[in-house]
């Protein structure tokens, strides 16, 4: 008989895009027998993360240096940073190992939920609470941005 592994790690942020959860629950899945492995599920969840967010996700790199450009928040840009580091290690040859560190892999999948919580969750948030404002009002605030671009 077996039973099933506990899942230590946090579930997605709710606001996860579907196709990027899904490789966020795989590295869950896989997080106490392999934490190299879910530092690279969660590094590639990360790069579809910079496609979603309107980068080419062909290099995360390069990816996270326009959204630094973009007004990226520092932490996050750290937080995108850890990620995609730990993660190339993993599969990589290098300093970092995670074969006996499950408390670093734990900490890659809270970092991945803030970063979507900033990203997506809390845009979001003021996106729907704006839009409840009364038309005329949302219009002025409108105006007085224009104003102040053209001057």
């Amino acid at each position: 008989m077996s039973y099933p592994e506990p899942i230590s790690t946090p579930a997605s942020n709710k606001d996860t895009p579907p196709d990027i959860a899904r490789d966020y629950d795989e590295a869950r899945l896989i997080a106490q027998k392999s934490p190299r492995g879910a530092a690279a599920l969660l590094r590639l969840a990360i790069q579809k993360l910079c496609a979603h967010l309107g980068e080419p996700g062909r290099n995360i790199n390069d990816d996270i240096a326009a959204l630094v450009s973009k007004g990226l928040d520092p932490r996050i840009q750290r937080a995108l940073d850890v990620l995609r580091v730990v993660g190339n290690e993993a599969v990589h040859p290098g300093t970092i190992d995670l074969k006996d560190d499950p408390d670093t892999a734990e900490n890659l999948f809270k970092l991945f939920n803030l970063i979507v919580e900033k990203m997506i969750s809390e845009p979001k948030l003021v996106d729907e609470v704006y839009a409840t404002l009364p038309p005329e009002k949302i219009e002025a605030i409108e105006r007085r941005d224009r104003e102040k671009e053209s001057r």
